[in-house]
């Protein structure tokens, strides 16, 4: 019979012993030492060793005869201190001496092993039987770090005056960088619902309304090709305020991330140093710069003008960049392993890379070709920083191919030589963001979303020839090389924000059907405000070192957009269909 339970299995110690407890678990481990039967009992809370021997009645050596991994057991009994404690334990300077034993349920041959360090399943295995998975010590850890970090949140964020407001989930499709998911209407047929890529317009609205201080951890859904940092459906942890300046949110932001590193990790975020757009591509290839190592890039091309070695030459001949960065120590590189890289940068448009190593002979491989007529290795070390043993690598191309590859390559090499310290968070902002990027047919785009604001002396250059230099009050924070936060002072003048559709070719008509309630908010009385929106998922994960999104949320889906656990997305009914005057085209 199912009792009341008095302790969990993590929190017994020394200081209990001779206390008659009731514990509730699972039967992580089960040794039978012939007569002498010892079960660690696991709940979320830890685990604890339970002895039955002589000095347990036989109905209950009996049953822990019975007795399987991840059985569910009720145990009774006495806290007794050991004679030899377990060190590996947290509560092992004790065991319980069962006097009453129950098993409250079986289970089936387990698809994988619960209680091992590292679990023996391919990771579909792992998340078709989710259940069992979340099992584990390590994704319970994550997901208690979840639940610490959203209460910190919460925490400060009330210490601030916010209030925390929900917002609709069924709600109008609008333009925001991915595809939406639809709802179709019942009760309007033919007419859909979307479900949100972020609460971005109604958190404006609460603005107007007078609601100067806003937040939500908020459910946002994007219809979008899926990778290991990606999710269909994922956590912001969102804000908005009235009257803001720049300074205010990053303050506001800098608190937030304060509260939940220090109460999962324990560490204390210092301050926050600030890097433009602009200098961050120059410097490391990347608008969400990793700043834990160095090997930052140096731009060679206007040292390299006179070059004549063809790849070099042409790539500046088609108004490309040249740019290089040192990698200590880089001279053992094996051949066999820049050619890895050299296959890793061309993923991102690059046509190859030069290297060269400095040594005994001076610059050895293919970069010394490369070196312009009068330009010595000496020269060339001194520009680029290099010293004795280091290696230099050089990409030479369009800058949207440089940048990112050697970007990327720059963290793949440090990640590859254990460059990158352990347990260090650096956090940066990046300022000053382009307002408008072009798209793959030529058109412009915003680069974050169509509601941020220009910075004022750039408002006059919406729709001419100045368009790509008009710079935004956007602002994203990023730690340890990943974006975990961004958002901007948003358009509160529906004049200026109508210039923005208008620069986007987004007609008169188009803007009254998909946001003439935003133009209509603006036009009565709106405040400036601004906000931010954190990847809560994305801070988890970087709070909890996992290697995945996945392992940081409950019910994840895979990368094709699926729920294996529960077959997610599945057909309906055609008679459902029709009640929504649907049709479904697929056979």
């Amino acid at each position: 019979m199912l009792e009341r339970r008095t302790h969990t299995a993590g929190e017994l110690r020394a200081t209990h012993a001779g206390a008659d407890v009731i514990v509730q678990g699972w039967a992580q481990n089960v040794r039978d030492r012939g007569g002498v039967v010892f079960i660690v009992l696991r709940d979320r809370y830890g685990t604890v060793q339970v002895t039955l021997d002589e000095r347990s009645p036989e109905a209950a050596r009996e049953t822990a005869k019975k007795v399987a991994q991840e059985y569910v057991l009720q145990v009774r009994g006495t806290v007794v201190e050991r004679f030899k404690p377990n060190e590996d334990m947290a509560t092992g300077a004790i065991e319980i001496v069962a006097k009453d034993l129950e098993i409250l349920s079986s289970t089936k041959p387990l698809p994988f092993s619960v209680s091992a360090a590292q679990v023996d399943a391919h990771e579909e295995t792992r998340l078709r039987y989710r259940f069992l998975d979340l099992r584990r010590a390590q994704l319970q850890h994550n997901l208690i770090a979840r639940h610490k970090a959203t209460h910190a949140a919460r925490q400060a964020f009330d210490a601030m005056g916010f209030l925390e407001i929900e917002t609709p989930i069924l709600t109008k499709a609008t333009p925001e960088g991915a595809r939406d998911y639809l709802v179709p209407s019942r009760v309007h047929p033919g007419q859909w619902y979307a479900l949100p890529q972020s609460p971005q317009l109604f958190k404006q609205l609460l603005m107007v309304s007078g609601f100067d201080r806003y937040y939500q951890i908020a459910r946002c859904f994007r219809d979008e090709d899926l990778r290991a940092d990606r999710q269909p459906e994922f956590t912001q942890i969102d804000l908005e305020v009235s009257f803001p300046t720049r300074d205010v949110i990053m303050e506001i932001t800098e608190r937030i991330v304060a509260a939940m590193w220090k109460a999962v990790l324990g560490v204390e975020v210092g301050e926050v140093q600030r890097i433009g757009f602009h200098e961050a591509i120059a410097r490391f290839g990347l608008d969400a710069p990793d700043l834990r190592f160095g090997m930052e890039h140096v731009d060679l091309t206007e040292a390299f003008a006179a070059s004549t070695f063809p790849p070099v030459a042409q790539a500046l001949a088609d108004g490309g960049i040249v740019k290089a960065f040192v990698v200590p120590g880089g001279a053992e590189a094996s051949r066999k392993v820049i050619d890895g890289w050299t296959a890793f940068v061309r993923t991102y448009g690059l046509g190859g890379l030069m290297w060269g190593k400095l040594g005994d002979d001076g610059l050895s491989g293919p970069l010394g070709k490369a070196l312009p007529e009068g330009m010595g290795p000496d020269a060339f070390a001194a520009l680029v920083g290099a010293s004795h043993g280091d290696l230099v690598l050089v990409g030479a191309g369009a800058a949207s191919a440089v940048h990112p590859g050697l970007g990327r390559l720059r963290v793949a090499i440090a990640k590859e030589r254990d460059m990158i310290p352990a347990d260090t968070y650096v956090f940066c902002w990046v300022l000053d963001f382009p307002m408008f990027e072009r798209d793959d047919d030529g058109n412009w785009q915003a680069m974050h979303h169509p509601f941020t604001s220009p910075i004022p002396e750039h408002i006059p250059w919406l729709g001419t020839d100045k368009m790509g230099e008009v710079l935004t009050n956007a602002y994203d924070i990023v730690c340890n090389g990943q974006e975990i936060g961004g958002g901007s002072i948003r358009i509160h003048s529906a004049e200026v924000q109508q210039k923005v559709f208008e620069a986007l070719r987004i007609g008169p008509d188009e803007q009254q059907d998909r946001f003439g309630f935003l133009l209509e908010a603006l036009a009565h009385g709106a405040p400036p405000h601004g906000g931010l929106a954190f990847g809560l998922d994305r801070c988890v994960s970087i709070l909890t070192g996992a290697d995945s999104l996945r392992d940081v949320i409950a019910f994840p889906k895979t990368t094709s957009a699926q729920c294996l656990l529960t077959d997610a997305p599945s057909s309906v009914p055609q008679a459902d269909l029709d009640v929504l005057k649907v049709r479904s085209t697929v056979p």
